[in-house]
């Protein structure tokens, strides 16, 4: 079918003559059409890519990969635990915490806060804490002591610093002569850290374990050990194998069981955001019908020569199948190559354009990441330009196959 003079005359078509000039701006149109929507589509998935993957890394950064806590979450002797997690080969490291839920007071400032109680020796193992410190060190967490390291965010909100005396209020109470009392101990900061996640900055306090066990009364236990695994996605796998080795009652949970909702949102955007650009895509794709329709209207004279002259309906077919080819070929191609670009460069375009007209698009008060990262998939930018390309070649089907249906004698009888 696709023949040498098939696919010289469905070339020859592509360039304008004098009165075709119209025809060649349709046809121009669909082209950027196409090859917009493609970097829109490419872009888009990119950043969304890039938003999952970093607030997977951000996330699994301060939280642990999996969890090991007691039936009455409490966990009494640990270290028991220690020879059989040193059995398992993926697991990197593990770390006991004490947690609980508090009030932070500072002269006329108030702020509720997730406490964590950590060792500093074993929490390097399984968070990046130590690498967002911004004052401090974790080894100034002491027992007995009562250190405490903020967010960065929630000192910014309380307006203290390093040395500052603030107040710890918890849910337990006392019990005095004058009533019922909260809990309240008197800490001293001593660092503080920003991992880049409002969530955290802003929201979470960590203090010495011996420290947690006195302020929650815990009497000597913890609230669980967290895991660090060498490959995050072998985490439920990791966490149905542990179990039946571990002698007594423990519940094992898993990063997929706490944040599960959150990811799957995640994924759910990413199908709706493709649908919708795709059929931004479509439509700049079957902008090649009416094209094709109208570059078939103004051929028809030629076409019923070239019917005359012995070419089958077949080959007509094929000639407006390579005009619409060629189209689609284009915008898919320019629109691969700009979705490519544009996503490696979206993270320095988009700060480039905050400062150029004074705004931000992602307020860390609001949103979970106030960058906007990208992660390119090669796999997602084959599947989308085949896509494009798929469409357009659809597309050419019926003007292709009206062109077919001329009839010679007809077209030529007043010519």
């Amino acid at each position: 079918m696709f023949r040498p003079l098939i696919l010289f005359i469905g070339l020859r078509y592509t360039r304008a003559k004098r009165r075709t000039r119209f025809i060649s701006f349709i046809t121009l149109t669909s082209v950027l059409g196409i090859a917009l929507g493609v970097t829109a589509l490419i872009t888009v998935l990119s950043v969304m890519n890039g938003f999952e993957a970093e607030l997977r890394e951000r996330i699994l950064g301060m939280t642990s990969h999996a969890s090991i806590s007691g039936d009455q979450g409490q966990l009494a002797d640990w270290p028991v635990l220690e020879p059989v997690l040193k059995t398992e080969p993926h697991i990197e490291g593990w770390a006991p915490y004490t947690e609980g839920q508090a009030m932070i007071n500072f002269d006329r400032r108030v702020s509720g806060v997730m406490l964590r109680g950590i060792l500093a020796d074993y929490e390097p193992r399984v968070s990046e804490v130590t690498s967002h410190m911004v004052d401090g060190r974790l080894s100034d967490l002491k027992p007995g002591e009562f250190g405490i390291i903020l967010g960065l965010e929630l000192a910014h909100y309380l307006g203290v610093g390093t040395g500052d005396k603030i107040t710890v209020i918890t849910p337990q109470v006392t019990a005095t002569p004058a009533g019922i009392l909260p809990r309240l101990k008197r800490f001293t900061v001593v660092g503080t850290f920003q991992v880049g996640m409002y969530e955290y900055d802003r929201n979470l306090a960590l203090i010495d374990l011996q420290d947690a066990g006195r302020l929650f009364q815990m009497e000597g236990n913890v609230s669980g050990l967290r895991l660090r695994l060498d490959d995050v996605f072998l985490a439920q796998r990791l966490v149905r194998d542990l179990g039946p080795k571990l002698n007594g009652n423990y519940y094992i949970s898993d990063w997929t069981q706490a944040h599960s909702n959150f990811f799957r949102a995640i994924q759910t955007e990413k199908r709706v955001m493709f649908i919708i650009l795709l059929l931004i895509v479509a439509v700049a794709a079957f902008n090649i019908v009416s094209t094709l329709v109208m570059v078939v209207t103004d051929k028809k004279a030629d076409i019923a020569i070239l019917r005359t002259q012995g070419m089958t309906p077949l080959s007509v077919m094929g000639i407006f199948i390579v005009l619409g080819t060629i189209i689609g070929a284009a915008g898919a191609l320019l629109g691969g190559i700009g979705g490519v670009l544009l996503a490696l460069n979206v993270e320095t375009i988009v700060p480039a354009i905050e400062r150029l007209f004074g705004v931000h698009f992602l307020s860390a008060d609001v949103y979970y990441i106030s960058d906007l990262p990208s992660k390119l998939l090669w796999s997602d930018v084959a599947q989308i330009t085949a896509m494009a390309f798929a469409l357009s070649l659809l597309a050419t089907i019926y003007p292709a196959w009206q062109a077919s249906r001329i009839r010679p004698a007809e077209e030529l009888r007043y010519e």
